[in-house]
């Protein structure tokens, strides 16, 4: 059984993600230091979900003592192959008591380890037979924006990542868009890029899983989001919420991350 599928699927309003992929930084002993002034800074809110993604080293020991009023967490990866002799792989199925979600298709698991469509798909489907909410991270590199490619680039991630999905699985997905021209770069997306790739997945994850997945299925910005640009991003029409980078790894502006989440979900709760 889909982990949480029922609870995403029944429930109106799409809670606001803010995602903290810490990427390859900090060592254990770093990261429990961390995640203690983290949670000083962070009060609790419940209509924002935090997920915290550090490596894989880090899940476990931050799992015993985490505050899961406030924090959920999250892998960077896992393989698709539940157990075998593949030697230095973490599957999904080893993953399953750890964490509530995966990232697959990152774009640099794409672009600098060189996996395709296929295995995103694989790992897509692998998460969620063991239980695990994945987080699809979709985006096209600056040559194909330049090409006019994006669409055509959206598309074909989109619909590879999500094959052999029902609609139910696709409503408790989440769905990231992270330019990769945009992330780490110095280059930033401006809100209307942003806003019309937002609108085109959210359009073809309609016409492939009808009108009620798509308006369930939560749509991320990742593309170097930080303290001072959250919220023009947050605020756009069917964005629900934000992968962080960088950002993640500084208290501070994580913490003001999510307190620019929390009142933009505020507003449009009208309270």
């Amino acid at each position: 059984m889909f982990c949480g599928i029922n609870r995403v699927v029944m429930r109106n309003n799409r809670k606001i993600m803010i995602a903290g992929n810490w990427k390859e930084h900090l060592n254990v002993s770093q990261a429990s230091h961390f995640m203690h002034r983290l949670e000083e800074s962070i009060p609790i809110r419940q209509s924002v979900e935090t997920v915290i993604i550090p490596n894989v080293l880090i899940l476990q020991p931050i799992s015993v003592n985490l505050d899961r009023r406030k924090f959920r967490l999250g892998a960077q990866d896992g393989y698709f192959v539940d157990a075998g002799a593949y030697t230095g792989e973490v599957s999904m199925a080893m993953l399953q008591d750890l964490v509530h979600y995966v990232l697959v298709g990152h774009s640099e698991r794409r672009y600098v380890f060189n996996e395709g469509d296929d295995v995103v798909a694989k790992k897509m489907q692998a998460a969620i037979r063991n239980g695990i909410m994945p987080i699809l991270c979709i985006g096209e590199t600056l040559q194909e924006r330049l090409a006019r490619e994006t669409k055509q680039i959206l598309h074909n991630q989109l619909t590879a990542g999500l094959m052999n999905l029902t609609s139910r699985e696709v409503a408790a997905s989440v769905i990231a868009y992270e330019p990769v021209w945009a992330i780490g770069t110095g280059e930033f997306a401006k809100p209307d890029q942003v806003q019309e790739a937002i609108n085109y997945i959210r359009k073809q994850v309609e016409s492939l899983f009808g009108k009620r997945t798509a308006s369930l299925v939560r749509i991320l910005y990742g593309g170097s989001v930080d303290d001072l640009n959250a919220k023009s991003f947050l605020e756009l029409s069917g964005c629900d919420g934000a992968l962080i980078g960088g950002a993640s790894l500084n208290q501070y502006k994580f913490a003001a991350i999510i307190e620019v989440a929390y009142r933009v979900q505020q507003e449009r709760l009208g309270r």
